[in-house]
Parts: C-alpha cells; sequence; structure tokens
C-alpha cells in the first residue's frame, strides 16, 4: 500500500522526500539528490496497459485510482511523492483508503510558499504568482511523452489542496515546513513515529538524527552546486536554476510587500486560521 508524500508544490515535500530516501533506500543516512528511491505519481509508465491516452484529462482522472491498484500487486509498502489535490472528478477521485495506507500532508505557509513559485513557475511578480496560488482550476504538467515524468498535476488553489488532504481520514499526520526549519530532529521523529506506527518498519535513532543531519539546507545546497539537481528547472532565458534557492531565508515579512501579504491573507483567512498561521 502506498504513504502518501503529499504537499503543494514548494512545500518541503523534497525535503521530507531526501530525508526518508536516506533511511529506507540509502546506508548510513546518507543522502543523493539525483538518486532518489522514493518516486513520485503518476509517471506516465505507471498506465501502461490502462490507457495510451494519459494526457487526455478524462483518462487521465479515471486511470488513477487503477494505475495505484497496479502499483499495489505486490503487497508491499512504497512511499509515493505527489502534488495532486485530493480532487475529484465526476465518479472519479485521486487515491482511496483501499490503495492508501497513510499520508504525510506537509504544508507551508502561502506567504512564503508564493516566492518559490515565483522563482520556480517563472511567474512575472508577486501578483503573477498570487494567481497562480489562487487558482481553483490549476494545473501543472506538460503534455509531452519525451518526459516520463511531466504528467497532468491537479493542484487546484493552495486553499483548496489543503483542504482536500485535511479530508483524507485514514492515518494522516500534517507537517507543518516552519516546524521542521524551526525544531528538525522533533518533526522528523515524529514522521519516523508515524510510519513505525501504521507500519512494519522501524529506523534507528542514530541513523534518523544522520539523516537530519545530511538533510540540512546547507548540505542540500552544496550538493546542488557540486553536481547539479535533475528535478531542478530553467529560466525564461533557458538557463538552469538553483532549486535550493533562500530555504530558511524565504521570508515572507522580509521579503513581501504589504498589499500581497493582506491578500494572501485575505484570501486564505480560514484555511490560514486552521493551521495557526494567523
Amino acid at each position: 500500500m502506498i504513504v502518501w508524500l503529499a504537499s503543494y508544490p514548494k512545500s518541503g515535500n523534497t525535503w521530507v522526500r531526501l530525508f526518508l530516501d536516506a533511511l529506507l533506500f540509502k546506508q548510513d543516512g546518507n543522502v543523493n539528490i539525483n538518486n532518489i528511491g522514493i518516486k513520485q505519481f503518476p509517471l506516465r509508465e505507471d498506465f501502461y496497459g490502462l490507457t495510451d491516452r494519459v494526457d487526455d484529462e478524462s483518462e487521465f482522472v479515471k486511470n488513477c485510482i487503477p494505475a495505484q491498484t497496479k502499483i499495489n500487486l505486490d503487497n508491499k509498502i512504497k512511499f509515493l511523492k505527489t502534488h495532486q489535490a485530493l480532487w475529484r472528478a465526476n465518479n472519479f477521485s485521486f487515491t482511496d483508503e483501499k490503495n492508501t495506507l497513510g499520508v504525510i500532508h506537509i504544508i507551508r505557509d502561502p506567504r512564503n510558499v508564493i516566492t518559490s513559485i515565483l522563482n520556480y513557475f517563472n511567474r512575472d511578480d508577486y501578483m503573477h504568482a498570487l494567481e497562480f496560488i489562487s487558482d481553483p482550476k490549476r494545473c501543472i504538467g506538460l503534455k509531452s511523452r519525451n518526459n516520463s515524468n511531466d504528467l497532468m498535476t491537479i493542484i487546484s488553489s493552495w486553499g483548496n489542496h489543503y483542504n482536500s488532504w485535511k479530508k483524507f481520514k485514514k492515518n494522516n499526520l500534517l507537517i507543518k515546513y516552519e516546524n521542521l526549519l524551526n525544531r528538525p530532529e522533533e518533526e522528523f521523529i515524529k514522521i519516523c513515529n508515524f510510519i513505525e506506527k501504521i507500519s512494519n518498519i522501524k529506523f534507528e535513532k542514530k541513523l534518523i538524527l544522520k539523516a537530519i543531519q545530511n538533510c540540512e539546507f546547507n548540505k542540500l545546497c552544496e550538493q546542488e552546486r557540486s553536481v547539479g539537481f535533475a528535478e531542478g528547472t530553467k529560466n525564461k532565458t533557458g538557463t538552469k536554476k538553483r532549486f535550493f534557492d533562500l530555504g530558511p531565508k524565504n521570508d515572507w515579512q522580509k521579503l513581501l510587500n504589504k498589499e500581497i501579504s493582506n491578500k494572501i491573507e485575505k484570501i486564505f483567512e480560514k484555511e490560514m486560521l486552521d493551521i495557526g498561521y494567523l
């Protein structure tokens, strides 16, 4: 069954993914940013034998759960990254309790998300980035059969994304990006305890601490500087951009003007109050 690492884009999913990858797939808690055993869902290969028209939205939504059922035929626990909202379309949905063992739902203050969205998705300015995170019909991904990773990802707005995964009832752990920054040992151990509770997987404390250490932002930055990061993107001129960019320096109180922060707080007031951001 699947344990989802679910988040809105630019909310810390890669950080948690690298940490768990170091524990599950690497020796001695080491981190390799270009060799990650935890894959994302969906990939084109997940739909082989189900449909050859996966770029068609109706075919995509119809076959997400069948694709997961196919993945789960080996009856093993697997961890999968996703930015998909927990959407429903007609009689179909992104996932269900039959295919899901649990969810690690990673959330980040939208006032900080917006700066990362501005950079990563090449928005022209903060107003365009605000349109991105507040669009209830927002999808990302390119329809290109040359890229096995780049499939339709239905993310909706930041608020809708949060609310959709919040409603999943089975083994749902909410992790705040800000807590990972401020008290990493406590939060990463919380993730490990959650996994141990819902599965037969056990972690050694010394390896947990080693993985936390190896996932420090400056060390991830150094790896990217040395060897690059395959999952990074390019700017509008085609130049590769830094994926591990601002990290802890992404502070909305220093980067956002009052107009943008006020608009975000007004649009997502209900969700931000619920999480404790307001």
